[in-house]
């Protein structure tokens, strides 16, 4: 375990993490955190939430109601209710143990009330069992891995917890974007998609999917964000998103 925490948003917030190989938070998670501006007194969801970084974040950059966090490993979950309380957020964040792919009644048992959210953030495992090397590290194996059909059956539970009219967030490989939408269809509209380039000229290195429950809007394909420039310093737009300031600046 970390004994120092990692500064997140230009020091605003303070994250215990695992040690170092473990799965920890970083770039995907500040990125996902900012997708999505809550509406004043509303009620987030971070479904595989890990130490709760992008929960945490949204909570400390925005007026949202109530959080609720949300992840199935016990070790995780009480360094997410050690980060909500540090960080000064516990009056507006809960945190759940529950599997995010068990089925509808165990996840209510848990607490995981349908149609209770305004807003979904969500970073799910990035790949099927048998189609990558699984890290040695258990715990950063099993966030990085499905069973088969198992991007669908989260997003499902995504739709589960939204109110009609919700609105979901969700980062993923930029070639697993086929699959997402495949996922999403059905379930969500008004699908924007953001890629993301570690520099420019490079193939996409992620995607940013901003969705709404049972909308029937079309799809959008928004303009990129380029994390580095050739010097491999943060691009200006990607350092006011880790330093947690408005973009586009006032």
């Amino acid at each position: 375990m970390s004994t120092e925490p990692d500064a997140f948003l230009g020091g605003s917030l303070k994250l215990r993490q695992p040690p170092r190989g473990a799965h920890r938070a970083g770039t995907d998670a500040v990125l996902l955190a900012r997708l999505l501006v809550p509406e004043p007194g509303s009620t987030l969801y971070d479904l595989g939430a890990a130490t709760g970084a992008v929960g945490l974040a949204a909570a400390r950059l925005s007026e949202v109601d109530r959080v609720v966090l949300v992840e199935r490993d016990p070790d995780l979950v009480a360094l997410a209710r050690e980060n909500a309380s540090a960080n000064g957020l516990d009056d507006r964040v809960a945190v759940i143990e529950a599997d995010i792919l068990a089925p509808g009644a165990q996840r209510r048992d848990a607490g995981l009330v349908p149609e209770s959210a305004d807003l979904v953030l969500t970073n799910p495992p990035f790949f099927e069992e048998g189609a990558h090397r699984p890290s040695p590290d258990p715990g950063k194996a099993a966030a990085h891995t499905f069973a088969p059909g198992g991007l669908d059956l989260w997003l499902r539970t995504c739709a589960d917890l939204l109110r009609p009219g919700g609105r979901l967030g969700l980062i993923h490989r930029a070639d697993a974007l086929p699959a997402c939408l495949g996922a999403l269809r059905g379930r969500f509209g008004d699908c924007a998609v953001r890629p993301v380039y570690g520099r420019a000229g490079r193939p996409a290195i992620r995607v940013l999917i901003a969705a709404v429950k049972g909308s029937r809007a079309p799809f959008r394909l928004l303009p990129p964000l380029v994390l580095q420039d050739e010097t491999g310093r943060f691009t200006p737009e990607a350092e006011a998103l880790h330093r947690g300031t408005p973009w586009p600046p006032p």
